[in-house]
């Protein structure tokens, strides 16, 4: 008896799948916590972007201008590092638009904030949410909670007060704006300062800021006592209410609060975005499956188990109680293990992080190992559907990751997932992957094969797989 070699339609495979299908397969087990839902009375989320869009239309008719007026380079901003219009840039954003060069640079400065310009060096581009402006609720809303995220940077702070005062009344912020979610409604700004002013004071408790022991006094030489006196800003000890206006007049500015009549009331956009703050944090102290306090490699060996949307929601918790950059670098540095399924699940956290990850996930496309997944990411990050981001690979990136996924596949999954996971493949047939495969000089190559032959139930198919193992392990063709 002979056993035939698979070479016709028999055994074409169907249509390809996206690449992040087989490593989503292996995650079994069913979240048990609900999704939650923001506070009665909320918006929906369709409107509460047409309210963003209406906040933010200044700023995205500036990006949009920026976008098809201005070429790529040095002209599109000012050498300064810091995506600075110039001075002709902007009159001549102000004679096309209608506006003054003042306006010009207030919008441009929020589309900044908001991500709809990101700035490199000393010169800027459209960002990735501007693509998506139009057609993407989510991408919308996640520009203003940016903006909302940095509302100390959207107003000028006061010049004189000390820098330490300034960054304690950022830091005690949200405890004000936690408690104007939960009054839902006017509070009067007496009320926000005594909470600001026990806020402050047990950061400062908390810092243990106090010397022990006897210090000795400064002994200033003639003269230095009256110009230190003349020039130094305000004791951080001096009233918070000069401050406290400034902050809430920030946060007026980029439309998360009203503020005026002595009483500051959220907006429902303002109110959502301190919700999705409350919820985060709630996720970081429960930690669903207890991965908080683990390194990234460990956590994602915990999620490995665990179904989409439970993962994610761990993703968040471990994310909240760091830091972004230290985060997305341990992501990325255990996605440069040898284990193929943190890898793809390290990807699929760097997507929890969005944007932030951005230039760290640019960095690595040049690494074999993370390319196909460095790509698939920029490119849903870009607004592609995730249906479609497996387009932006060659044939020879997609196979790569196909053999990747195959490897996680075969030391996490089961053997009928592997035999599904051919689906996935963008190879019309068996005999063009094994070529391809062949060629793509993957290190898990062999072992993969050898999985797959041990696994499918075809004895043809599983014979010419062997083979195709055999002849990449002696280097044979």
């Amino acid at each position: 008896m002979t056993s035939r070699i698979p070479r016709d339609s028999r055994l074409r495979l169907v249509r390809p799948r996206p690449l992040a299908a087989a490593p989503r397969a292996m995650n079994q087990r069913r979240s048990r916590r609900p999704a939650p839902r923001p506070p009665e009375g909320t918006p929906a989320p369709a409107e509460l972007a047409r309210m963003a869009r209406s906040g933010l239309a200044g700023a995205a008719r500036v990006a949009h201008w920026a976008d098809a007026a201005l070429r790529p380079g040095p002209d599109s901003a000012s050498p300064d590092g810091k995506g600075t219009l110039s001075d002709s840039t902007a009159e001549q954003a102000a004679l096309d638009l209608g506006l003054t060069p003042a306006q010009i640079r207030a919008d441009w400065d929020t589309a900044r904030l908001a991500g709809l310009v990101e700035v490199h060096g000393d010169s800027a581009r459209p960002g990735w949410r501007l693509r998506a402006w139009d057609r993407d609720d989510s991408a919308v809303l996640r520009g203003w909670v940016a903006l909302f995220d940095a509302w100390s940077l959207a107003h000028p702070e006061p010049l004189d007060r000390a820098p330490g005062a300034v960054a304690e009344v950022v830091s005690a912020m949200p405890q004000v704006l936690s408690f104007l979610q939960l009054s839902a409604g006017p509070v009067p700004v007496e009320q926000l300062l005594d909470l600001l002013e026990q806020r402050v004071t047990e950061l400062r408790t908390e810092r243990c800021e106090i010397p022990y022991g006897p210090q000795p006094e400064p002994v200033p030489r003639e003269g230095q006592a009256v110009r230190a006196a003349e020039q130094a800003p305000e004791s951080e000890d001096a009233p918070l209410d000069s401050l406290l206006d400034w902050a809430l007049r920030a946060l007026a500015s980029v439309g998360a609060l009203t503020y005026g009549d002595g009483q500051a009331t959220l907006t429902p956009l303002g109110s959502w975005a301190v919700w999705v703050k409350l919820e985060q944090i709630c996720v970081a102290a429960q930690s669903p499956a207890g991965n908080i306090e683990q390194s990234a490699e460990d956590m994602l060996r915990g999620c490995s188990q665990l179904r989409p949307n439970a993962a994610r929601a761990e993703y968040r918790a471990w994310l909240a109680a760091r830091t972004v950059g230290s985060a997305v670098g341990e992501l990325i540095d255990a996605a440069r293990g040898e284990d193929a399924l943190l890898r793809g699940l390290a990807f699929e956290a760097l997507r929890v992080v969005g944007a932030p990850a951005e230039p760290d996930v640019r960095g690595v496309v040049d690494e074999a190992t993370l390319r196909p997944y460095a790509l698939l990411w920029l490119a849903e990050h870009d607004g592609i559907d995730p249906e479609d981001a497996h387009e932006v690979l060659t044939r020879q990136e997609a196979t790569w990751l196909w053999v990747d996924t195959a490897a996680a596949v075969a030391d996490h999954g089961e053997a009928p997932l592997l035999v599904r996971h051919l689906e996935a493949a963008v190879q019309p047939t068996v005999p063009a992957l094994l070529d391809e495969v062949r060629a793509v000089g993957h290190p898990r190559t062999v072992q993969v094969l050898v999985a797959l032959a041990a696994a499918h139930p075809d004895p043809a198919l599983a014979k010419a797989v062997r083979r195709a193992a055999f002849q990449v392990h002696t280097g044979g063709s």
